[in-house]
Parts: structure tokens; sequence; C-alpha cells
């Protein structure tokens, strides 16, 4: 059986095509950093994880993010296949997952920083912008060998800049990138509500799932004329009452345990194929409406491109869109995506990318090696817990890397292994 650190170490060579021969040694160094280390993820604090004989001056590193002669692009092209290779396996659709994230940084100029949003310290009554980085992420939607949520790993990253190519223009640059790289499969991409207008610009054999107004004004689907006649056909049948109200006249409610992240709820679905003449002129989509029988929650209002869809399916394939949010606070908070204080060139926005290709590395890498049976530090304050988390998959990591970096020089006696093991596992949990 091959020891798991051996795997680790053959999906890192696997990167060696992207970079020269010098870079790929940068590239190394600073990937074990960054697993290695607790606290902030400044690129300096990152190096102190290195062995000080064998790492070279920071300033190397620096230039590798900033200026290095090495492509993120082919870099996510190789992360997307081993993916799709290692756990999409014969899959013949892909789940997509597509979103936009603030990465907030500080300083005087930061590249390709700009003040935007922040949807995590807005309320509905009041908006608060920051400084960072814009990015729009697209991630693999995968199934656990264990159950529970979905993973959303990363596959390709844009990050906007104002002026310049608009969110939906981003995503379709990296849902056509997707395509070339897996031209054999179909795909299922879902983002929420901001981008709804990607139904009328996703090309065919892509199937576009996304939250649609409860305000959106419908039309039924004109018929072909049987006869012709004077003048252009019509392209929009009547005017249908908007979703809300939809809902409240709908009589033909079919009762579905929903699939909201691995835990199944009753809920009541109504489904119609409409017109949503202003977002997807060109073709119909279905109209999914879920209730909630006991009230408690109000209605929610999905669509889809897929023309005979079921309305259970919609409704559980948009609750597994949450993985992508997970995907941004794992990378933030235990990655520390916006900790580099990387300002020019390509820096800051090669380091944020960086962080969402080690969260997809890292889980790939722990799927592999423990498969339906994962592990992890059992707790006595926590034993409810039935699947691992990022933070599980991250600790694991860092033992191995650890492990070897300790016992390469130390002595194998079982006493001195004993209580290297102790610190070896304060060390994985870091934080």
């Amino acid at each position: 059986m091959t020891a798991p650190i051996y795997i680790w170490d053959a999906f890192v060579a696997a990167c060696a095509p992207v970079f020269t021969q010098p870079s790929f040694a940068l590239f190394g160094d600073l990937l074990r950093a960054w697993v290695l280390c607790p606290g902030r993820h400044t690129v300096t604090h990152m190096l102190g994880m290195l062995d000080p004989a064998s790492s070279r001056k920071h300033d190397a590193y620096h230039r590798f993010l900033r200026a290095g002669a090495w492509s993120m692009a082919a870099l996510w092209r190789l992360l997307a296949q081993a993916l799709v290779a290692g756990l999409a396996g014969v899959q013949t659709i892909l789940c997509l997952d597509l979103d936009d994230t603030l990465f907030h940084k500080t300083g005087r100029k930061v590249e390709s920083a700009g003040i935007f949003r922040d949807a995590v310290r807005s309320m509905k009554n009041s908006v608060v912008y920051a400084l960072g980085l814009n990015l729009v992420v697209m991630t693999l939607r995968v199934s656990a060998p264990w159950g529970g949520e979905p993973l959303g790993l990363p596959i390709n990253v844009r990050v906007y800049r104002k002026a310049g190519p608009s969110h939906l223009d981003l995503a379709l640059q990296m849902l056509q990138e997707v395509r070339e790289w897996f031209p054999g499969r179909g795909i299922r991409l879902c983002a929420d509500g901001a981008y709804a207008s990607l139904a009328g610009r996703v090309p065919e054999g892509v199937i576009f799932t996304s939250r649609m107004r409860k305000d959106a004004a419908l039309y039924e689907i004109t018929l072909p004329r049987r006869q012709k006649g004077r003048g252009r056909p019509r392209k929009k049948g009547r005017r249908l009452p908007p979703p809300d109200e939809m809902a409240g006249r709908a009589r033909k409610w079919v009762p579905a345990a929903i699939d909201f992240r691995g835990r199944l709820k009753n809920r009541l679905i109504y489904t119609r194929k409409v017109l949503w003449h202003r977002v997807c002129p060109d073709r119909p989509v279905t109209l999914v409406i879920v209730r909630d029988p006991s009230g408690k929650e109000p209605d929610d209002f999905f669509f889809t491109t897929e023309a005979e869809a079921a309305g259970q399916a919609v409704a559980g394939g948009y609750c597994g869109r949450w993985s992508i949010e997970d995907t941004f606070r794992n990378t933030k908070q235990y990655l520390g995506g916006e900790d580099p204080q990387s300002w020019k060139g390509q820096g800051p926005e090669r380091a944020a990318a960086l962080s969402l290709w080690i969260y997809a590395a890292v889980w790939y890498w722990y799927i592999t090696v423990h498969g339906a049976k994962p592990v992890w530090v059992r707790t006595p304050w926590y034993t409810a817990k039935s699947t691992p988390s990022f933070a599980d998959a991250l600790g694991a990591l860092r033992r191995e890397l650890w492990g070897r970096s300790i016992f390469a020089r130390s002595d194998v006696r079982p006493q001195v292994r004993k209580i290297a093991d102790v610190l070896i596992g304060a060390l994985a949990g870091a934080t």
C-alpha cells in the first residue's frame, strides 16, 4: 500500500510541467509551507515552516508570486483533470457551482483590488463596502464518500476588475474553458440569483439552475403557428402572474423530501414551464416553487433551463450550492487566503487563487487516502460528529508532512516516537 505522504508527493510532482525547474522548487516549498503554517499566512510567516538551511531568501518567493514564469490557468487545468478523474469517476455530467467572494486587502495600492460590497458584513438595510479582490470562483461539486453535505472544490477563478469584463462574462470564460477540458461530459451549472441572467447566455448542452425573482415578469409559452400569416410569430404568450402571486393561487402541490445538504426535509413542490423573456428570451424555463408545509419559512423560487426537470431534483440541486460558501469560509479561515501581503504585478491574484487551489488539493489527497473511512482526532466534547471537516483533512496532511520532517533525522525508538506523535498532533491542529 502506498504511504499517504507519497500520494501527496505524486500529486505535487504532476504539476512540474507548469513550471521551470527553479520555479517548481519554489512552488513545492511554498505549497508545503502554506499547508503547515498556523496563524496568519503571510509569505514571510509561512516560510518560517521550512528548514532554514534549505529555504531560499524570502524575496524569491515574493518574486515567484509577483512575476514568476508560470501559468495559473495551466495549474487549474491540471487540478480539474485530477479531481474529475479521481473523484467524479464515470459521471457523465459534471455538477459545477458559481459565485463571487471578496478577499479583503489592506494597503494604499494593491493590484486588481477595488472597493466592493462585503456580502458577509452587509445586512438587509445596511450595505458595507471594503477594499479587496473580487473573485469569481467556479467549483466542482463532489459527493463525499462518507455522505453528508457535498464538497465544493475550486477548479477555476477569475478576478473581477471595474471597467473590465462583467461577472457574467468572466463566468462564461471559465465555463468555456471547463467545456474544452472535458469535451465528452455534460455540465450542470448552479449559481445564486445574481447570476440568473446567465440562463440566456449559456451554450447548448449546459443545464443552468438559479433563483428566480418573486416579482419576475413571466409569460406562457407560445405554440408554433399552424398556418402561415402576416407578420412575425409571437415570441411571448399571455402574461402570467409573478411567482409569489402564482404560489398563492397554486393548488397542485406535490409533497417531496428535499435533500438539504445531506439531510432530508419535507416540502411541497409546484412546477410549471414558463417563459422568462427578459432573462432567457429564446427558450422556456422550468419554474419550481418550494413551500414549507409548516409555514415557518417563506416560499423559495427556483428555475432551470432543463426542459423535463423534476422539481425535487432542482430544489435539492440548488441547496447543494451551499458547498461553495463553505469553500470560501474554510479557505479564508484555515488557509489564510486573504493574508499574503503581495501587492504588485500578478502577486495578489495568484496568491488568492493558490489558496483556493490548495483547498481543493487537500481535499483530493484526503479522499484519495481515506476514502469512505475518514479519520480525525476524536474529542470528548464533540461526540455527535459523524463526518470530517476541512480542518480534519488539513490536520491529517499536516501530520504526514510534519512526521516526515521530524522523523527524517530523529531517533526511531518507540518512546521517542510516542512523544513526537503528541507534538505532531498539536502542530497539526494549530490554527
